[in-house]
C-alpha cells in the first residue's frame, strides 16, 4: 500500500504503486502527486490527508499570487507537449479535450513553448506528475500502470493535478481525483461537479 513522505524541501511526495516517489529534477520545486494502485476500499492515512491538504494550499498561495499579478485576466491558456509521450498521444489529446469542455477558466492547448510536458516510460513507482498545481512541471506515464488501469482515467487524472487537484484515494470512481482508489476496473476519465468547480476556482482571473 501506498505511502506519503515530505521532500527536504517541504515539497509533496506520494508512493506509487511501491516504494517512495522523491522529487524528480525540474525547473519548478514542485510537488508530486500519483496515480495510486491501492485496491478497492483504501483509506488515506492521516498524513496522506495532511499532504494533499499541503498540496492544496501550496496550489492557492500560487493561484492567488497569479490572481494579484493579472487581476483582469478572464481565462488562461496553458500550453502542453506530448512529443516524448508518443505512445499516449491520443490519451493525452482526448484529456485534454474532458478538461476542456469541463471547466472555463483554464484551457489546455498543446503548444509551444510548453508550460508542462508529458513523458513516457517504466518506473515501478507508476505514473505521476511532479508540478506546481498550476500549470508547470511534467507529468510520467508509466507503461505498466497504463496496461492495468484506464490509460486515459490515468492521464486525466494526472493532468488534474497540474491543474492544482490533490489525490482523493478514498473517493469513488465518480470522482476522477481517486485515481487507482476504486480499482481496476473503474475507467471514468471525467471530473465530477466538485472537482469542475475547485479547478475554475483556482483559475478565476488566471
Amino acid at each position: 500500500m501506498n505511502r506519503v513522505s515530505r521532500t527536504l524541501s517541504a515539497a509533496l511526495g506520494l508512493a506509487l504503486a511501491t516504494g517512495l516517489a522523491a522529487l524528480p529534477t525540474t525547473a519548478v520545486a514542485a510537488p508530486v502527486q500519483g496515480y495510486t494502485a491501492a485496491a478497492t476500499g483504501y483509506s488515506a492515512s492521516a498524513a496522506e490527508d495532511a499532504d494533499n491538504q499541503a498540496f492544496y494550499e501550496a496550489v492557492m498561495k500560487s493561484a492567488l499570487a497569479k490572481k494579484a499579478a493579472n487581476p483582469y485576466l478572464k481565462a488562461v491558456t496553458v500550453t502542453y507537449d506530448a512529443s516524448s509521450a508518443p505512445t499516449f498521444r491520443n490519451q493525452i489529446a482526448q484529456s485534454a479535450q474532458i478538461w476542456n469542455s469541463s471547466v472555463a477558466n483554464v484551457q489546455l492547448r498543446a503548444g509551444s513553448p510548453a508550460d508542462f510536458r508529458y513523458r513516457e516510460g517504466n518506473d515501478s513507482r507508476g505514473s505521476y506528475a511532479s508540478t506546481d498545481g498550476h500549470g508547470r512541471g511534467f507529468i510520467f506515464l508509466d507503461y505498466a500502470q497504463n496496461r492495468q488501469y484506464s490509460s486515459l482515467r490515468v492521464v486525466a487524472h494526472e493532468t488534474g493535478h497540474v491543474l492544482g487537484l490533490p489525490d482523493h484515494y478514498s473517493g469513488p470512481c465518480s470522482e476522477l481525483m481517486s485515481g487507482g482508489g476504486p480499482g481496476t476496473s473503474c475507467t471514468n476519465p471525467n471530473p465530477n461537479s466538485a472537482e469542475r468547480s475547485r479547478v475554475n476556482s483556482l483559475w478565476a482571473r488566471g
